[in-house]
């Protein structure tokens, strides 16, 4: 079995993360093909593509506590290859139903939720299982390579499912998708996860009350959790009303707004690059600060276009989105897993994807002010959220950190 104190990243962990590059672009392949399906094959409009994405997103809000107490009493290895088997399945199955002829829109979102029912499961016990791969000061390296897959997923897969629909209809897009599943599968499965001591179960709402408890009483990662849920209110304010600003005030061409959002991939992918190496030369604290601070000056870059209407100027915004914050995740998921103890790390993973439960907040806000004063007004409005996510990380202790915290026990 492969040992934690190696000072390395080691073969384990190496499957680990080709697994997590092909569950993630399956994620994406199969996210991007969805909506195109729903109208090019279904006809949907904009009300029931919306509808679709809703149910694509629940199960984030519905699942993600059970898969955090499951991730903690379980084996994390057959709980991840048992979610993306279930991914797999929903999408063959969708595949089997679109060549059929016989696939609708409420079948269609079934088998899409039921798919990313799998994704949070996998989501929530990934973290959970990294550091019983990798020694301690390999966590910051470890993470970067997580993200780093993540990344390029998010990046490419979104466009390979859109080629893979365009070149050779659904089918084709939700088969591929289906491959990097069980892919993602065999790799779990040559991974030997090492012993975890046993522990004594109790009710599962003490034991969810347990690990929020732990969250929000901590000094480090309450304000880290804060800061998340606000920044993606944040950001999504910007999302919002994004694409028909930049078609009105920038003058940009449906291509121009593709590439002008492309940069924040472009950000995601340099930032991951880029982490081992500034977490090295920078204090750790420091490096938690940078997301939150990069995210108010991209902000601004943003709404500084509605006085000085540059579509580089956007684009340096949207970069400067990817690169900060990745480095933000790198380092918080870093510290939860430094400061957890391991019969906890599944409900905190959990309790950390519930953050996402600000994204259509944000949203919605984005919507209903953009639609009551303009676009301009939901920019300068998203300036202000970012201000206070940076001020609470900035006024907490998780900053004034020198090194990464010491690896809790049980």
């Amino acid at each position: 079995m492969t040992s934690p104190d190696q000072d390395r990243l080691t073969p384990t962990f190496n499957r680990l993360a080709w697994s997590n590059l092909a569950a993630q672009s399956a994620e994406q392949v199969a996210l991007a093909a969805a909506p195109i399906v729903a109208v090019l094959l279904l006809g949907a409009g904009e009300g029931e593509t919306g509808l679709l994405q809703t149910v694509l997103t629940l199960p984030f809000v519905l699942f993600a506590i059970p898969a955090g107490l499951m991730a903690d009493r379980l084996s994390r290895r057959r709980l991840m290859a048992s979610a993306e088997a279930l991914r797999a399945a929903a999408l063959l199955a969708t595949l089997a139903f679109v060549v059929l002829g016989w696939i609708t829109l409420p079948l269609l979102g079934a088998l899409g939720f039921v798919a990313v029912c799998g994704t949070v499961v996998y989501s929530v016990a990934a973290p959970s299982l990294v550091p019983s791969l990798v020694a301690p000061r390999m966590l910051p390296a470890a993470n970067a390579r997580i993200e780093l897959a993540r990344t390029v997923a998010f990046s490419s897969g979104p466009a390979l499912g859109g080629l893979l629909v365009g070149w050779s209809g659904a089918g084709p897009a939700f088969g591929f998708a289906a491959a990097l599943s069980m892919i993602a599968v065999v790799l779990l499965a040559r991974i030997p996860e090492p012993v975890r001591a046993r522990v004594h179960r109790r009710h599962p709402l003490q034991e969810i009350r347990e690990g929020a408890a732990f969250v929000f009483r901590h000094t480090l990662l309450r304000p880290v959790f804060i800061t998340q849920f606000i920044f993606g209110a944040a950001w999504f304010l910007i999302l919002a009303v994004f694409v028909p600003y930049a078609f009105r005030h920038l003058g940009l061409s449906p291509s121009g707004v593709g590439v002008t959002l492309a940069m924040y991939g472009v950000g995601m992918v340099v930032g991951a690059l880029a982490a081992t190496r500034i977490m090295r030369r920078l204090p750790f604290g420091t490096v938690i600060g940078l997301g939150p601070v990069t995210g108010f000056v991209a902000s601004a870059v943003i709404a500084l276009t509605t006085v000085i209407p540059m579509p580089l100027l956007a684009g340096l915004g949207f970069f400067l989105l990817g690169a900060g914050p990745i480095l933000w995740v790198i380092s918080t998921t870093t510290l939860r897993q430094s400061v957890t103890p391991p019969r906890l790390l599944g409900r905190v993973s959990a309790i950390n994807i519930l953050s996402y439960g600000a994204r259509p907040v944000g949203a919605g806000v984005g919507a209903l002010v953009g639609a009551l004063f303009g676009a301009e007004a939901c920019l300068y409005l998203a300036v202000a959220v970012f201000a206070v996510q940076m001020l609470v990380i900035l006024m907490s202790q998780a900053v004034s950190l020198a090194s990464q915290p010491d690896m809790a026990c049980d």
